[in-house]
């Protein structure tokens, strides 16, 4: 089974689409640092002997069994609180002889004052850089980053694949879902977690309780937006593949119309051949009759070649034709009809429909009274990137009840391949067809 990612396999978007979703699943961990650094030196609250990032406190630091930390001031006796996360964080110590800043809670009514900044530790000054900046620090938020990466590449890939020429493998939004899901939890009990009060990162199923809720939201966040990606990247697929296939069904249908209307044009050349072939062998006249048979076989030839063909001829090629289907006119009518062609040399590279010019020498024929003393005049000239056909109106005694469908072929053939429109106009006198040209 042959498979493909959506249309073209497009790993590298798909690539920079899980980066992204990366980034934005980390910015909250990156965050964190700059807003728990900014928030220990904001505003403090006025009323107390602790309420100003000017009061300095010296004390020694003791730890409880829970985890966070208090100082006892040397100068009031008084106790700062040091949250377990501070404790952590700075990676502080029972018995460290600490100075720092402190403030008031502002939640909490009478409680303890509470450390707001580190200014030194065991008579060194504490460079908050040093927790921000440190090559192992990057190094394990470039692994997440990493991380989270190759999890939401699995997940698009999962929730877009396709069979090649077929639906998709999974057959409901739904199954892939669920199979999305267990790749998250998957992907969630093997996400890096960093304690950086150590240093050490484990994975979440290597912790003693499997609970965290900053992967998780970090799982569930990413989960959300792959979905909701893949879905908006499975609807702009089908509409690529509902506009290519309206594309083809319309190249298909202008092929069929065009071949339908060429189809056409065969049988009507043909029984007019065979009547003037009939004539001359009733004459027993073997000369013409073989020559006939030559410009016969050549315009056969021509039809053959090119009645099917969907792509345009030179002016060169179809005038080649047309002097030979001429010929053909001369042999039968003798000296009651002319064709006066004046084509230029600089057209002949021009492009036209096949077989352009045999339906309207065949209507000049068919619908004109042609005599020894009125001889029928066609002219065939080129004019302003045209093509021109023009002849006098000669109506018959009994005029012929045509079909239309010679000229009306024409003009559906030009506008199918050219996207033109034949020029036609009868003033009453003159019948004269005018017939783009395409320049090469």
């Amino acid at each position: 089974m042959k498979l493909k990612i959506g249309t073209k396999s497009p790993i590298i978007s798909f690539t920079l689409v899980a980066l992204a979703i990366s980034l934005i699943v980390n910015f909250s961990y990156m965050l964190l640092m700059v807003v728990n650094q900014s928030s220990e030196i904001r505003g403090r609250k006025s009323g107390s002997h602790y309420d100003s990032p000017e009061v300095v406190v010296e004390g020694t630091l003791g730890l409880s069994v829970d985890g966070y930390g208090y100082i006892i001031d040397s100068k009031t006796g008084d106790s700062i609180y040091v949250d377990r996360r501070s404790v952590r964080r700075l990676e502080l110590e029972s018995g460290d002889k600490l100075k720092i800043e402190a403030r008031n809670q502002d939640r909490y009514e009478g409680a303890h004052p509470i450390m707001s900044r580190l200014l030194e530790r065991n008579g060194q000054p504490f460079d908050y850089g040093s927790l921000y900046n440190s090559s192992d620090q990057w190094e394990v938020i470039l692994y997440q980053i990493l991380f989270y990466t190759v999890v939401s590449l699995l997940l698009l890939m999962i929730m877009t694949f396709r069979r090649t020429g077929d639906n998709p493998i999974w057959t409901s939004l739904f199954a892939r879902a669920v199979v999305a899901v267990i790749v998250t939890s998957v992907a969630y009990l093997l996400s890096p977690v960093t304690f950086y009060h150590t240093g050490e990162t484990k994975l979440v199923c290597q912790m003693d309780h499997m609970l965290d809720f900053v992967v998780m939201l970090k799982c569930l966040f990413m989960l959300a937006v792959v979905l909701l990606y893949s879905q908006i990247y499975v609807l702009i697929y089908q509409r690529q593949q509902i506009l290519l296939e309206n594309e083809q069904l319309q190249n298909e249908n202008l092929t069929t119309r065009y071949n339908m209307l060429v189809s056409q044009i065969n049988p009507h050349f043909f029984f007019n051949s065979l009547n003037s072939l009939s004539m001359l062998v009733r004459e027993q006249d073997s000369k013409r009759a073989l020559e006939y048979i030559d410009q016969l076989s050549y315009t056969f030839r021509y039809i053959t070649q090119n009645g099917n063909n969907s792509e345009l001829v030179t002016l060169r090629d179809e005038m080649s034709f047309a002097e030979a289907y001429c010929y053909m006119f001369h042999i039968r009518y003798a000296d009651k009809i002319f064709f006066d062609i004046s084509v230029s040399e600089e057209y002949y590279d021009y492009k036209l429909p096949a077989l352009s010019l045999q339906p309207l020498i065949g209507n000049a024929v068919k619908h004109n009274a042609i005599t020894t003393k009125n001889p029928l005049h066609v002219s065939i000239r080129t004019e302003n990137g045209c093509l021109v056909v023009s002849n006098p109106i000669r109506p018959l005694l009994e005029p012929q009840v045509g079909t239309g469908i010679g000229l009306q072929n024409l003009c559906s053939r030009y506008e199918l391949m050219l996207g033109k429109k034949v020029e036609i106009e009868s003033n009453g006198n003159e019948f004269i067809v005018r017939l783009p040209l395409k320049r090469a």
